[in-house]
């Protein structure tokens, strides 16, 4: 595993608050949040936000992006764009082990209008927690990434 310690987090408008209790959270869990905002609740656009903190991971200058938006759809969406990124949108624990442990997912998303601030909590403790299996989900890792090519 990386010892890269940094997570960014974005989010658009609608998840502000969700955004920094998680940066809260990350950083007591000892990991170094990179907060790339916004940080007004003036109506923002979600693909500059998802895109930013996906080139962030995809540079190597951070480990995992965790990115919101009301449902979590459309920054995942704008983020998988970025080449490198594996992002999934999460709404339970369960699937939040499950991209890591099998698509090897380096970002988050979280729908700040599904959930709720303590479940957000649990999907991410469950993401940072849990470990890329290999074997044959690398295979399959690879040919999500050859599909960039």
């Amino acid at each position: 595993m990386s010892t890269n310690k940094r997570i960014v987090l974005s989010s658009d408008h609608a998840a502000i608050d969700l955004r920094q209790a998680i940066a809260a959270y990350v950083e007591a869990q000892g990991w170094e949040p990179v907060d790339i905002g916004p940080m007004t609740s003036e109506s923002t656009h979600y693909p500059e936000h998802g895109a930013a903190a996906a080139r962030l991971v995809a540079s190597g200058d951070c480990r995992f992006g965790i990115i919101l938006c009301g449902t979590g759809q459309g920054i995942m969406m704008a983020a998988n764009k970025i080449n490198g990124v594996r992002c999934g949108v999460c709404s339970d624990v369960f699937s939040a082990q499950m991209i890591r442990q099998h698509n090897d997912a380096n970002m988050l998303s979280l729908g700040a209008r599904v959930i709720d601030e303590k479940l957000a909590l649990e999907i991410v403790a469950a993401f940072l927690t849990s470990e890329f299996e290999g074997g044959r989900h690398a295979t399959r890792v690879d040919m999500i990434g050859a599909l960039e090519a």
